[in-house]
């Protein structure tokens, strides 16, 4: 068995060497695609590398505007109007932040780091070297929109029972499961144990933002473009660079008519999806 190579004297190991970076080329353009835990230090890290080294075009993070703006305005609910966000009809985002910003800020404090810290450093690092930052996932309200409507009516109620559940249950993560969620991506690793449950939601979730993220990146102008996103995207997204099949986006962004039943509990929708990841994730590490 072969020794394993090791770095010459004063040769530095480039970032886009890391196993968390893959290397996709497409005629003379070059994607490098950067997958992150979005609860480790060390993949904030990492995204600040690549960028500072490569100095890309463009820089595309996972995230929506709203999710976006809800990162970087950790005050945002202090000075919140909330007779505006009734007039506005804008209950059910309200209720989505709340409940996404308190689990964020569960994790941060167990594990030491906040939820979502490598897409702002890249964001950040991306800004400081002048290239344009760009959002390339899909907006939250219609990934939340399809992914309720792709449930049977009896599995929206086993969603929503999973949601109170969460309420009386939300026991300390034990330092075992504090190690294994610094190595991972903790929200793919929720949506694997969901999809177990709700398959559906896995390929709302996953798999069709898997295709929107690998647009996004590819219609993004430049010849070197750096994508941080989390690692259980960086499978499917590379697969969808390499085919060069292009996607229709705006079939992926088409909302599903409401219903009758829809409407009675669209305000819950987003708290039901999301309090239900929190229940089992808490649960089961």
């Amino acid at each position: 068995m072969s020794e394993p190579e090791s770095e010459a004297p004063g040769e530095t190991r480039s970032a886009r060497d890391s196993s968390d970076v893959v290397v996709v080329r497409s005629g003379e353009r070059e994607f490098l695609l950067v997958g992150t835990a979005h609860v480790s230090r060390e993949s904030a890290d990492l995204a600040r590398q690549v960028i500072a080294s490569e100095d890309p075009d463009a820089v595309c993070v996972e995230l929506d505007e709203r999710r976006y703006e809800a990162l970087r305005s950790e005050q945002k609910f202090e000075s919140l109007d909330v007779r505006e966000v009734l007039r506005r009809k804008q209950l059910s985002t309200l209720i989505f932040n709340l409940i996404l910003a308190s689990y964020q800020r569960q994790l941060g404090m167990q594990l030491g780091v906040q939820p979502g810290a490598e897409l702002l450093a890249a964001a950040r690092v991306a800004e400081e070297h002048g290239a344009p930052v760009v959002l390339c996932d899909r907006d939250v309200r219609a990934t939340l929109r399809r992914a309720w409507s792709s449930l049977t009516l009896w599995r929206k109620f086993q969603l929503i029972g999973a949601m109170l559940a969460s309420l009386f249950d939300s026991p300390e993560i034990s330092e075992e499961d504090l190690r294994e969620l610094r190595q991972q991506d903790v929200l793919t690793k929720l949506m694997d144990e969901i999809g177990e449950e709700f398959p559906s939601l896995k390929r709302v979730l996953i798999d069709e933002r898997d295709l929107y993220l690998a647009e996004k990146i590819r219609s993004t102008s430049g010849r070197r473009i750096v994508a941080v996103l989390g690692a259980g995207h960086l499978q499917g997204v590379r697969r969808t660079l390499e085919s060069g099949e292009k996607v229709d986006i705006a079939a992926l962004d088409e909302l599903p008519p409401s219903s009758a039943v829809l409407k009675w509990v669209g305000w819950g929708v987003p708290a039901v999806i999301l309090g239900a990841i929190a229940a089992i994730g808490v649960r089961q590490g």
